[in-house]
């Protein structure tokens, strides 16, 4: 099945939409094959700021309609406790909110950015989507990642080489208790590196101590900030530490 061909069978949607790579295009395909869609953009503690920031830009320069929901995902229960599947629970918590949402402005079919290169059987959250019927049009088409960059790219969309980033709470092991402050000093430890010019990288912490995952390219790099990287993580950190481990 074609994208067109989904829409044309499904003309009046919602959609899950973040401001990344898969929902981006998702959005984009809808306003064009769709008679009426909606995005729904959801506020919580796991998304950064620039986040929100690309999604109300994508969907400015797309003229797409966004309901932006401020939701707490450490208060759906089973989140905040960090088991192995609470990605599951936070899928039923966000999705949930965003049906609710859908439902009231009277739409009955909630779509969402999965494509066909996510493992189902890898991703917990996927289990939750399923349950509340909320329909991947890019998996059901056969979109993969790599083609829907390509995709986007000839569409125009700034999104189209936007680096993969997950959510903020996959910085905190499993079964350690997450918090909006361990949230909130990854975010800032984050935003820091990126506005030194890092990429494609991650802060990891485990019980206040910072390690940085970065490809092994940038670490010539990382040794030369590393007073003032070591300042400002400080701050919100016991220690910080460089995981030799991740090559890249």
């Amino acid at each position: 099945m074609e994208l067109q061909e989904f829409f044309q069978q499904n003309p009046k949607v919602a959609i899950a939409f973040s401001g990344g790579v898969d929902s981006s295009y998702l959005l984009y395909a809808a306003i064009h094959f769709a008679k009426e869609v909606r995005a729904y953009y959801v506020s919580a503690e796991f998304q950064p700021q620039f986040e929100y920031e690309d999604a109300m830009r994508l969907a400015k320069e797309i003229g797409a309609q966004v309901k932006v929901l401020k939701i707490s995902a450490l208060e759906v229960p089973g989140v905040a406790a960090n088991p192995a599947n609470r990605c599951y629970y936070c899928k039923q918590g966000i999705f949930g909110a965003i049906w609710n949402a859908a439902k009231e402005d009277g739409f009955q079919v909630l779509l969402d950015g999965t494509n066909a290169s996510d493992d189902a059987g890898d991703r917990p959250g996927m289990k939750a989507l399923q349950e509340l019927s909320v329909r991947s049009p890019l998996r059901e088409c056969g979109l993969t990642k790599t083609m829907i960059r390509e995709l986007s790219k000839e569409a125009g969309l700034f999104t189209w080489n936007k680096p993969a980033y997950a959510c903020l709470a996959t910085r905190i092991p499993t079964g350690e208790v997450i918090t909006k402050e361990k949230l909130t000093a990854t975010e800032a430890a984050e935003t820091f590196l990126f506005q030194l010019g890092f990429t494609d990288f991650r802060v990891r912490s485990r019980e206040g101590h910072a390690r940085i995952q970065l490809p092994e390219a940038q670490w010539e790099k990382l040794v030369q900030c590393r007073a003032e990287i070591l300042k400002e993580l400080k701050k919100y950190y016991v220690t910080v530490s460089l995981d030799l481990e991740v090559r890249g």
